[in-house]
């Protein structure tokens, strides 16, 4: 099959790259999306070698359950070992020895097909587009901050960082907190916001410092963290989104002072967002940006850098 393989310092594109486990389901992927994860793996972050991509779409060609193929199905990337105590307690996505989609001891979607287990696939709507599908996974990832913890309405939110995914989460944490501010860097990426009804600022002034209960850090840059302490609020509580390759200089004095409680977060369940793009509740059309065929590979990922770009997209 057709590919773009990483071998942990360059991109190439193979043309006779093996094919996927044929133990899974086979997956023709429709669509692959590139996300900061993928630019952060490039740049070092993991140590991965193999087929990046863990945003897709496709349809099943091979399956041992026939009322799947044929199916538009998109897929939870972490595939647990299945017998560890972390999989027996439904924490796949914890399991020591698991393997995730693209990042991690697994081939991903830059490429014609991938495979996953069963139980991981999720059969898109078809009022959902291809498009709309491959913000399945980082829809989820933002969903997961209402599994974390418990949200107040009345609570001040901001979201630091104007990208792909902070500008998800500010979509999915303004249906329950409607005082909500996000701080980015980039007019033209945060004018994608302007209907949602959010705030918009480009850069802190003196009156946002400590005035927030809750702060995302989403930006994917080592500075972000540094802002968002400025923002929270004494015993306030901070949720840390972003995967980066370097954590160099990284001050948690504040987090002592200021008693602040730090989240991790990371996957989530994939139901939530798939019914919300297909009810309507959040709306991702204004993020999509362009698509590059597959073999244009190293285009796309250099337009994906741009930091005024939003969600670019790979079709085999």
């Amino acid at each position: 099959m057709k590919a773009a393989c990483f071998d942990g310092k360059v991109m190439t594109f193979d043309n006779n790259y093996p094919d996927p486990n044929p133990g899974e389901v086979l997956v023709r992927v429709n669509l692959a999306g590139i996300c900061g994860t993928d630019l952060e793996i490039l740049a070092g972050y993991m140590a991965y070698d193999g087929v990046l991509g863990h945003e897709f779409v496709g349809t099943v060609e091979k399956s041992d359950n026939p009322e799947l193929i044929g199916k538009r199905v998109v897929g939870e990337i972490n595939a647990g070992c299945g017998v560890c105590d972390s999989c027996q307690k439904g924490m796949d996505r914890h399991c020591p020895n698991r393997t995730v989609l693209g990042i991690l001891k697994r081939d991903g979607a830059f490429a014609e097909y991938l495979s996953l287990p069963e139980k991981n696939l999720h059969v898109i709507p078809d009022g959902i587009t291809d498009e709309q599908a491959v913000f399945v996974e980082p829809l989820a990832a933002a969903f997961e901050i209402k599994e974390q913890i418990s949200l107040e309405p009345k609570w001040s939110v901001a979201v630091v960082g104007d990208g792909r995914l902070a500008q998800l989460i500010v979509r999915v944490l303004k249906l329950t907190c409607p005082n909500l501010t996000c701080f980015g860097r980039h007019s033209s990426k945060l004018e994608s916001l302007v209907n949602t009804g959010v705030k918009i600022k480009v850069g802190i002034e003196p009156s946002d410092e400590q005035s927030f209960d809750l702060v995302v850090e989403a930006t994917g840059s080592n500075s972000g963290f540094a802002d968002t302490m400025k923002l929270i609020k004494p015993r306030g509580t901070v949720i840390l989104k972003s995967t980066i390759a370097s954590r160099e200089n990284l001050d948690l004095t504040p987090t002592v002072v200021n008693e602040i409680t730090l989240v991790g977060s990371r996957c989530g369940l994939f139901k939530p967002a798939i019914d919300a793009l297909s009810t309507g509740i959040v709306s991702v059309d204004s993020m999509i940006d362009s698509t590059f065929p597959l073999e244009k590979y190293s285009e796309a990922i250099e337009h994906a850098k741009k930091p005024d770009t939003l969600k670019v997209f790979l079709k085999p």
